[in-house]
C-alpha cells in the first residue's frame, strides 16, 4: 500500500510542477503538544520525502506546556501553526489576520470519562459526583454541556490537577480528557478501562489540529501554503493508510517517552472514532472543511454564551486549498 500511495505521490507532484527541480523552500510547523501519534501526518511527510517532493524543506517544532506556538506565528517566526476552530475565531475577535488553511481532525478528540458501567447514556453524567474539568474546558464545551442538558450543574465543578488521582478515588466522578491518550494511561494506572464519551459525538464538533497560518505571509506565498497543505493531506494519508515505521521512529526521537504502544493506541482510536477521516474528508479528502462546518460551530457557541454574535467567522478560514479529494483513493 505504501509502495502505491508513494507513486501516487510522486505522480501528483510532476504534475504539479511540469518535471522542473523546485527550490526547496523552508519553512516551520509549529504543533500544540508533544510529539505523539496525533502529529503523525506530519512527521510522515518528513519521514517519507512527502515535504521534499513538494519543494518544501520543514522542520517541525513541538509544543508542550506553556508552548509559545501562537505567538511565535503572529511574530513570523514560523510560518505554520497546530491550532483549532476557537482560537481562530477568538483571533478574528482580536482582529489578529491568522487564516485557517486545513481542519487535519474533523473531530475534537476530547473526552469526558466514567467509571465502567456507572452511566448508560451522555446526559446521565451529569449525575456524577463531580465534573473534574481544566479551566478552559469549564468556560468552553462545559458552557455549551450545561445548555444541551440543564442538569449538569457548575457546583459538581472541580478543577483538574493533571492527574487522575481524584477520578480514581471517586467512581462517581467524571474526568476531561482526550481520546488518545488519557484512557490509556487510565488502563495502565487502575487496571481497568474507563466508559469513554467523545463530545464530538454528543454535538460538539469544532474543527481540530488545524493549519494556521498568517494571512498577510499566505497573500505572499500562496503557492508555499497549497504545497503543504497538499504533502500534508499526502503524509496524513501515508501514516494512517501506509508505512508509518519511520515516523514513529522520527516522533520517539523529539519525545523519548513516548512509547510504541501509546503510539499504537492513538492510531487505532483516530480511525475507530473519525477523528481524522469522517464527514467531508470521507469522500473530499483529509484536512477538509465547510463554511457550513464553520457557521454551525460558531453559531452554536453564541447560542450558548461562548462567542459573541457578530464576529466575521468567515475570516477565519479559507477553503481554497482543501476538499478536492486529494488521497481519497488510497484511503483503504
Amino acid at each position: 500500500m505504501n509502495t502505491i500511495i508513494k507513486l501516487a505521490t510522486s505522480t501528483l507532484v510532476l504534475a504539479a510542477f511540469s518535471g522542473v527541480a523546485v527550490a526547496q523552500d523552508k519553512v516551520t510547523f509549529a504543533t500544540n503538544w508533544l510529539a505523539q501519534a496525533e502529529h503523525g501526518g506530519y512527521y510522515q511527510a518528513v519521514a517519507d520525502g512527502t515535504y521534499a517532493e513538494y519543494g518544501l524543506d520543514v522542520t517541525i517544532m513541538q509544543g508542550g506546556p506553556q508552548s509559545p506556538g501562537r505567538p511565535m506565528l503572529v511574530s513570523g517566526q514560523v510560518q505554520f501553526y497546530m491550532g483549532g476552530a476557537t482560537g481562530a475565531i477568538n483571533a478574528v475577535k482580536e482582529a489578529i489576520p491568522t487564516i485557517t488553511l486545513a481542519a487535519i481532525f474533523q473531530k475534537d478528540p476530547q473526552i469526558l470519562m466514567s467509571h465502567p458501567g456507572k452511566f448508560a447514556t451522555f446526559p446521565e453524567l451529569a449525575g456524577a459526583s463531580k465534573y473534574i474539568l481544566s479551566a478552559d474546558g469549564f468556560s468552553g464545551y462545559f458552557t455549551w454541556m450545561k445548555t444541551e442538558w440543564p442538569e449538569f450543574v457548575e457546583e459538581k465543578y472541580e478543577p483538574y490537577q493533571f492527574n487522575p488521582a481524584s477520578f480514581l478515588a471517586d467512581d462517581m466522578a467524571i474526568q476531561q480528557g482526550y481520546l488518545t491518550s488519557e484512557p490509556l494511561a487510565i488502563e495502565r494506572e487502575a487496571g481497568f478501562a474507563p466508559d469513554v464519551w467523545l463530545l464530538a459525538d454528543q454535538g460538539y464538533h469544532p474543527y481540530s489540529t488545524t493549519i494556521e497560518a498568517m494571512k498577510p505571509w499566505v497573500d505572499e506565498n500562496p503557492d508555499i501554503a497549497k504545497r503543504f497543505v497538499e504533502a500534508t493531506i499526502i503524509g496524513w494519508t501515508n501514516y494512517l493508510y501506509g508505512d508509518n515505521a519511520a515516523a514513529n521512529e522520527l516522533i520517539k526521537t523529539d519525545n523519548p517517552e513516548m512509547t510504541d504502544d501509546q503510539i499504537a493506541y492513538g492510531i487505532a482510536k483516530m480511525k475507530e472514532y473519525g477523528i481524522v477521516v469522517s464527514g467531508d474528508a470521507e469522500t473530499k479528502g483529509i484536512g477538509c472543511m465547510t463554511e457550513a462546518g464553520w457557521t454551525s460551530f460558531y453559531d452554536s457557541m453564541v447560542e450558548v454564551g461562548v462567542f459573541e454574535a457578530g464576529i466575521d467567522v468567515s475570516q477565519a478560514y479559507t477553503t481554497k486549498y482543501v476538499c478536492q479529494g486529494l488521497g481519497v483513493d488510497l484511503m483503504k
